[in-house]
């Protein structure tokens, strides 16, 4: 369970790192979280799935709020592997093919996230996410659970960036980029 995720503070910001796409694998930052920006084909249009953080901070949010399912990497945890574990648990499916690095970028409250792409074709209404727990209201002394998202939603790729969270909107460009490109010669972990 994701408890740690940054599901509190929408972030305003954020500052891309572009020379980190070739940081060495294995090599961590703290704090680091790791999540798959998931794709379909329809035709001739590219798809995206992103989710919405579930929470009371969440509730009445929408523009600017959707984000791909992701989470912290545990330690000695490749972010491949902790990418995959946090999609399955976070939409409760199971992950088939290869993983393809789009890159590292840093949220505003300082969090780094290596992200992903993976084209799969998922049935939203058979979403369902893992739970969190955390005192609600605030200062009650009562602990609730919550869904760590309560909805997936397929967006279309040239037309996602509005509902994405302003940090993450740099991970669209780097799918479409990585859709155009031509070098196929490269290990999927490798882009």
């Amino acid at each position: 369970m994701n408890t740690g995720d940054g599901h509190i503070a929408a972030p305003s910001r954020c500052i891309c790192l572009a020379h980190e796409r070739s940081r060495p694998r294995g090599s961590v930052m703290a704090p680091m979280s790791a999540g798959v920006l998931l794709y379909r084909r329809r035709g001739a249009e590219v798809e995206v799935l992103l989710v919405h953080p579930g929470g009371p901070f969440w509730r009445n949010q929408d523009a600017g709020s959707w984000q791909i399912p992701k989470g912290l990497i545990e330690p000695g945890e490749e972010a491949s592997a902790a990418a995959r574990r946090e999609v399955e648990e976070e939409l409760g499916i199971r992950l088939t093919g290869e993983l393809h690095r789009l890159g590292q970028l840093r949220q505003a409250g300082g969090k780094s996230v290596e992200a992903f792409a993976l084209e799969q074709q998922v049935d939203i209404d058979a979403v369902e996410s893992n739970l969190f727990e955390m005192e609600w209201p605030p200062r009650s002394g009562k602990m609730q659970s919550f869904p760590e998202i309560d909805e997936a939603r397929w967006f279309a790729l040239s037309s996602a960036s509005p509902s994405m969270l302003i940090s993450q909107r740099p991970l669209l460009d780097w799918l479409a980029d990585y859709l155009r490109s031509d070098d196929s010669s490269a290990s999927p972990l490798e882009r």
